[in-house]
Parts: C-alpha cells; sequence; structure tokens
C-alpha cells in the first residue's frame, strides 16, 4: 500500500535504509546520533514471546488473546519485566510463519506482518487491511535513551483517547506530552495536566484499532501535529517502545479488552453516587454539620461531605486540628444520623517534625524517596518541608495503608488523595531523586497511581467487608482498578465547563468510568447562571460533587437566591430518580469495561458529525441516555442528534436522528434525550441513597421499533457480598413486534429494596397501562401492552 501524500507537494524519495547512524542537526536533542532498528539478524521462539533481533536491538512479541499484541523493542531488555498497568499473561505459545521478506503471525483477528529488512512491525486484519504500520523510513529509532516509534498516517485518520487530555475530541493535528504536573488554573489548551493514559485508538477506513504505550517515563504523542500528513509518533524519554495493539473492531470492543488488559473497576459505595459537597476549606466541624443539617432542612438530597486540607493539625496527613475538629468521632457520629458519609483530603508530603508520627516511623523504617547519596528528599507541600513515601514498595504501602485508622477509627469511609503528581513547591522535584532503585523521570508518572493502590489496599483491610471510597487526582493506566478520579483544579467559565465533558468522556475510553469534575469550577466565582446550568450537567457525570476554592463566593444549592435554588434542587433530585440506572449502567463497566459517560465516537464512530467542533461535546449518559452541553448564556441551542429516534425526556417529544435541530435549552431544561426503545430504571425522590424511599422501581420504557434490553442490578451497595453471589439481576426486556415487556427470572441471592414495579410509557399512543404496581418477587414477570 502507499503512504498518503499531500498531492499538492512533491517531496524528493528517501532511501529506504536499513541501519543507519547521523547527526542530528535540529530538534529537541542536537548532536546526538539517530539509531534506527535495522535489519533482523535471527530469531527465535521461547518462554512465550518471539524474540528478534537486530545490530542495534532485541524484540519481543507477544500473544495476549486473538486481538491483543504485544511488541517490546529494546536495546537493554529487562528481564524482570514489570508492568504498573497490566493484570494479565501472555499465551504461553502460538504459531508463525516465515518467508524470505516477513515474520507473519496470525491470529483469528489480526495479522503480524514483521517486515525483516528492515525492522518494521506492521498490523493487518485477517483478509489483508491494514490497521497501523510502522513508517517505512524511521520505525523505531532512538536519540540517545529517548525512543519514538513513527507510524504511517492515513488519510482521513483520526484519534481519540489519551485520558485527560484538552483539545479536541478528534487528537488528530495535535501534540501531547504525558508528565503528571500539578496544573492549578489551566486553561482548555494547557498540557500537559494531572494524570498519564498513553493508549488511544485509531480511526480510519471504517477500522478501528488500539495501542498501550506501556511506559512510564515522560511520553510523546504527535498525531500529524508537524509530519507534514505523513506520519504520526509516539516515544519516551527512556525505557522500551512497549506497547499493546488492539484489532478488536468496535471501538467498545477496544474499550473492552483495553480493560481486561488492564482492569475494571468494582462496584462503587452506593453513596459515593449521591451528591457530593465539598470546599477548600469547611474550617471546623460545627461547619460542617452546619451546611449537613442545611441540606435536609431544606430537603435538598445529599450523601457526602468533605473535608479539605485544614481539619489536619499543621496540614499533617492523619491528624485532626485539635481546636477545629476536637472530636472527630462525635462529628462522624453526627452525620452518620443525618446519613452523610465524610470524605478526608490526604496528601502524600510527610512533614519533617520530630514527634509526629508518620514522620518519625517512615524515618525509623527508612520509608522516604532519597537523593543518590541516601539523603531524604526534601521538597515544601503545605506542612511546610517534607519527605515522600516511596510507594513503589510493598512495604510502605502497607504502613500507608495502616495509618489511615486514624481516619477510619472516627468513621471515615472515604479517602481522597491529592498533590500526588507528586507535587511540591516550584513543581520541579529533581530528576536525581530515587525510588527503589529507580529515579523519578521513570516513575513520576505512576506515583499518584501508587498512592492510591496503597489507600486502596490499606482502607479496603481495615474496613473489612465495606468498600472504601478512594479519590485520586494524578493516575496513570490501569487506576480504575482503585480509584475514582476527577479532573483538578478547573475554572468557573462556560468553556471550562464544556471542556469537563471531554475530559470526562476521554478519561471513560481509558478506562475510568468514575470520573467528576468541580461543579461550578474550583477557582474563580461563577455567574449564577452558570451555576445552575454546571449543576444540571453534574446529574449526568458519574461523580457529581461541587467545589470551589479558598476565597471564593459559597457554591452550596441555597447561595444562588430561591429561584435558582429550586432549579439546583430540582436536578439534584433527578440524580437520585436516575440512581438504580446509574449504579447498573456503573454495573454494565464492571463487567465490560464501557465508561458511563460516554462520548458518541463509541456508538457513532463513522458519523462525521460528532467530532464536529459545535457537537463533540454532546455524550450519552448510560445506554439510554444523551445529554447536549449548553453554555450558561444560551437559552437555544443547535444540537445533533445521531442515527435513531430521540425522545426529549422533559416532553416526550419525538425527533429523527441524523440531522441537526435548534432546540429550546432554558435553564430550568438542560437538552436531555432519550433513545427510542429505551429503557430506564427510576425510584421515587429520597434524600439519601440510605432512604429507602416508597419501595417502588418505577420501568420507564419509550417505545420504538427495535427490540431492546436492560441488565438491572442491585446489590447493598455498601459490601463485598456481592463477590459472593450476593445480589439481584435482571434483564427487562422491551419487544415492539409483539407488544410486550418482560423481566426474566432473577440471578443473585440478594433481595431487592424495591417491593414493587412501576411501568411507565412514553410515546405509546393508544395504549394506558392501569396505574396499579407489580408485585416484585423473583419469578419471570411478562406484560402485554
Amino acid at each position: 500500500m502507499q503512504r498518503f501524500q499531500n498531492p499538492h507537494l512533491t517531496k524528493p524519495t528517501k532511501p529506504n535504509n536499513v541501519a543507519f547512524k547521523y547527526p542530528i542537526h535540529s530538534g529537541y536533542i542536537t548532536g546526538m546520533n539517530l539509531e534506527i532498528a535495522g535489519n533482523v539478524q535471527g530469531f527465535k521462539q521461547q518462554d512465550g514471546a518471539l524474540t528478534i533481533k537486530t545490530a542495534e536491538a532485541e524484540a519481543r512479541v507477544y500473544i495476549y488473546s486473538p486481538t491483543i499484541i504485544r511488541v517490546n523493542i529494546s536495546k537493554n531488555f529487562n528481564p524482570d519485566d514489570t508492568s504498573f498497568a497490566v493484570i494479565r499473561q501472555p499465551l504461553a505459545d502460538f504459531d508463525f510463519d516465515e518467508s524470505s521478506a516477513n515474520i507473519d503471525i496470525i491470529t483469528s483477528a489480526l495479522k503480524l506482518s514483521i517486515q525483516k529488512s528492515p525492522l518494521r512491525f506492521n498490523f493487518f486484519t485477517t483478509d489483508g487491511i491494514s490497521l497501523s504500520e510502522d513508517d517505512s523510513r524511521f520505525g523505531t529509532n532512538w536519540q540517545g535513551e529517548r525512543v519514538t516509534c513513527f507510524r504511517r498516517l492515513f488519510e482521513g485518520e483520526r484519534f481519540i483517547g489519551l485520558g485527560e487530555k484538552t483539545g479536541n475530541l478528534d487528537r488528530r493535528g495535535a501534540a501531547y506530552v504525558n508528565w503528571n504536573t500539578d496544573a492549578p488554573n489551566y486553561t482548555p489548551e494547557s498540557d500537559p495536566l494531572y494524570k498519564t493514559f498513553p493508549f488511544f485508538i485509531g480511526l480510519h477506513s471504517g477500522l478501528t484499532y488500539g495501542l498501550f504505550l506501556d511506559n512510564t517515563h515522560k511520553s510523546y504523542f504527535d498525531f500529524g501535529a508537524s509530519t507534514d500528513e505523513e506520519t504520526s509518533w509516539f516515544g519516551a524519554d527512556g525505557g522500551d517502545l512497549n506497547y499493546y495493539f488492539f484489532g478488536a473492531q468496535g471501538v467498545a470492543k477496544i474499550i473492552e479488552d483495553y480493560t481486561w488488559l488492564t482492569g475494571r473497576m468494582e462496584m462503587p459505595p452506593l453513596w459515593s453516587l449521591g451528591y457530593q459537597q465539598c470546599r477548600w476549606s469547611y474550617m471546623s466541624a460545627d461547619e460542617v454539620l452546619n451546611i449537613a443539617q442545611t441540606f435536609r432542612k431544606k430537603q435538598i438530597p445529599s450523601d457526602v461531605m468533605y473535608c479539605d486540607i485544614d481539619y489536619m493539625d499543621d496540614f499533617k496527613i492523619f491528624t485532626w486540628n485539635k481546636k477545629t475538629f476536637p472530636k472527630p468521632k462525635q462529628l462522624l457520629g453526627k452525620l452518620k444520623a443525618m446519613n452523610f458519609k465524610l470524605v478526608t483530603i490526604v496528601d502524600p508530603g510527610i512533614k519533617v517534625e520530630e514527634g509526629y508520627k508518620e514522620y518519625d516511623e517512615g524515618i525509623e523504617r527508612d520509608y522516604f524517596a532519597k537523593y543518590p547519596d541516601g539523603e531524604n528528599y526534601t521538597g515544601y507541600v503545605w506542612p511546610g518541608r517534607c519527605h515522600f513515601p516511596d510507594f513503589f514498595r510493598e512495604d510502605v504501602r502497607e504502613w500507608w495503608g495502616a495509618a489511615f485508622k486514624a481516619l477510619t477509627n472516627p468513621g471515615v469511609e472515604g479517602f481522597w488523595n491529592d498533590m500526588n503528581e507528586p507535587a511540591a513547591w516550584g513543581q520541579n522535584i529533581p530528576w536525581i531523586v530515587k525510588f527503589g532503585d529507580k529515579f523519578m523521570p521513570e516513575v513520576r508518572n505512576a506515583y499518584g497511581m501508587q498512592m492510591a493502590r496503597a489507600t486502596y489496599e490499606g482502607t479496603r483491610k481495615i474496613l473489612g467487608n465495606k468498600r472504601p471510597f478512594v479519590l485520586t487526582r494524578a493516575a496513570y493506566s490501569g487506576t480504575q482498578r482503585y480509584s475514582a478520579v476527577w479532573t483538578g483544579d478547573n475554572t468557573a467559565t462556560d468553556a471550562h465547563m464544556l471542556l469537563g465533558h471531554r475530559l470526562v468522556n476521554s478519561l471513560g475510553l481509558t478506562g475510568m468510568a468514575f470520573v467528576g469534575v468541580d461543579i461550578g469550577g474550583f477557582s474563580g466565582n461563577p455567574t449564577p447562571e452558570l451555576m445552575v446550568r454546571w449543576n444540571s450537567l453534574g446529574t449526568y457525570i458519574p461523580m457529581f460533587r461541587n467545589h470551589a476554592i479558598q476565597g471564593s463566593k459559597m457554591r452550596e444549592p441555597w447561595e444562588w437566591g430561591e429561584d435558582n435554588e429550586q432549579i439546583i434542587k430540582k436536578d439534584i433530585e433527578q440524580r437520585y430518580k436516575l440512581l438504580p440506572y446509574l449504579y447498573s449502567s456503573f454495573y454494565q463497566s464492571t463487567q465490560t469495561g464501557l465508561p458511563v459517560s460516554r462520548t458518541l465516537a463509541i456508538e457513532h464512530t463513522a458519523d462525521e458529525n460528532i467530532f464536529d467542533k459545535r457537537f463533540q461535546n454532546e455524550f450519552m449518559f448510560g445506554d439510554a441516555m444523551l445529554v447536549v452541553p449548553v453554555e450558561s448564556t444560551k437559552l437555544n441551542e443547535d444540537i445533533y442528534l445521531p442515527k435513531g429516534s430521540w425522545y426529549r425526556l422533559s416532553s416526550d417529544q419525538l425527533y429523527e436522528g441524523e440531522q441537526i435541530v435548534n432546540v429550546p435549552a432554558p435553564l430550568t431544561d438542560l437538552p436531555v434525550f432519550v433513545k427510542a426503545g429505551s429503557i430506564i430504571p427510576m425510584q421515587s425522590v429520597v434524600q439519601s441513597t440510605n432512604d429507602k424511599g416508597d419501595g417502588i422501581l418505577q420501568i420507564h420504557i419509550w417505545n420504538g421499533s427495535e427490540a431492546n434490553s436492560f441488565v438491572y442490578y442491585e446489590d447493598d451497595g455498601v459490601s463485598y457480598d456481592y463477590e459472593q453471589g450476593v445480589y439481584y439481576k435482571r434483564v427487562i426486556r422491551f419487544d415492539p413486534v409483539n407488544k410486550s415487556i418482560s423481566l426474566s427470572v432473577v440471578e443473585g441471592a440478594f433481595k431487592s429494596r424495591f417491593v414493587q414495579l412501576k411501568l411507565v410509557l412514553h410515546g405509546f399512543e393508544g395504549i394506558k397501562l392501569n396505574d396499579e404496581v407489580i408485585v416484585n418477587d423473583n419469578r419471570e414477570i411478562q406484560v402485554k401492552l
């Protein structure tokens, strides 16, 4: 196949060099030799890998499944071959064919053709259609320790993913750096931010593929931003070129494969899906209680209060301020009586102070990051001079996890990991700082993940059969196994509100289903209109948290005037009505990796309109609901409805898809649509997730011409009993041909909290149901319309 060439340019042809070295006179490393992997000198199959040697490097190929192939190219292969992200093992053996020019590995879904002269890795479908190929000139190369892979750029190729990255849904024409960074006041163009997810999905010619660069060094992705439409490239400052190629067809299938490889989230505690109220900071226990009491007095549903850094004694981790939070157990008891949970912030910096328990133990046991001469590294953060735990050591993670008893003993069940990029004033922790035998540049991008891991493993052990809620700012691929994430210190602007949803949806592509943004913007002061609009979007964000910076306007729902308070209350109530649907959607995430908040590119990949900048913020919330973010200053908006028929949620007005429609978008009615044929279980308004409500599960069904089903899932929302079969699951089906609705026999040993079922029909002209409810027993239920 020919590489795509710009027809308006004529360029000299460059030779297909086998292996050559020449000095680089421009670019980011001046005067350093370029080394390109050359001819194959030999190969053999052993230990589950095909090992290929050239004069410059050694490559290994592993097969993980018919749709997942790993390629590792190294000048100095590490036999330990550890990964923070990957939890699966490769197949023990596989077949390959050799010819004079190539080594071909063919699975039931993929063909990897390894060119011998020079070494190149080219991926095809089994019928020979190209998915992704090395650039014929450069392939994999090194400049010193920096390794880069150049790939063919296909005409019309799009790229989605990379997690927490600003810019457009389609990454084509953009370049990014992965280097976890404390990024206060970041803009809609800032890069890098807090997290590293070096995984993207390529789209071209009606095909899909995925690529995950499992390398924790500072890494780079360029999607044709600076190569004259010829190549894309990715690489890292050190380590191996170690990537996993995903060849499944369909974005959803690639996400399923990627999360099979790197793990999926577990069921979150139900209370963490309710409304969460946070601030830097509520300055005393009395203030926390007053806010919680006001929620209950005004009957605005809520589940979670937060304590930011001021609850601590002089910002020391695992302490309580004796003056402002003198009786934490009493505080937690009063919150519990009101059905509130408390989440407390925890930073990694351990204050240098003799007599402080965590400092003394860390010094005694040698648990902190060090300079090469053995001196403990000291950086300044909130407590002042601090040392930083080496979370890459198992014994340090166990020590850290056990320290949470200072928070769990009073009753805390939620743990907020912040400042873990790791952040220190001035940002630049020296690269000579070591964590075990690894220097900062190799592990910085994984530090936050390992802190979240230590927090999760420790609190899960302490809490026994109770699920902890863990939230982290910094992350690396695989963090979904341990923690939720949020998008850091955003700003109170419409641009940030819209960007926030692109960030949430992009994080969803990389396995992070439990994601939130700071509703209203962390810094700055939102207008009342922006606060109302952003809150209405919060209803449809996986984690619904209101948070604000010190010194900004108070953000609680009642701070915006009576009329706005009622709008905000209505939208929070909508969140609680949707909890049965949302919890079932999270169950789906645990099983398939499919996110709760989904870019339209997952299901409507070939539709050009969804990549249009006017419509790229639209997203699906679960299987059924299409949500359209609208700026706070607009009361009407042009929206795009993809293929299908769509009902406006608020009015049941029916629209046909594949068209642009101008719709009203008042602050009281965010444009939200339900796909025809959809099934959405809801409940009556409750004040917290611990509120039993009226015991009626409402099954809403919107008429459509195609059969549909929904997997309804329920468990106790608190414990791990569901892992032992104590859950309640049944399939709800709508059959428009036979005009019937059915519920399968219940699977699992959990008894539903809903004792009755009520069908609520939308768009079924001439069909009326009796208002009586159906007894919710475990048998199959059939209803004829």
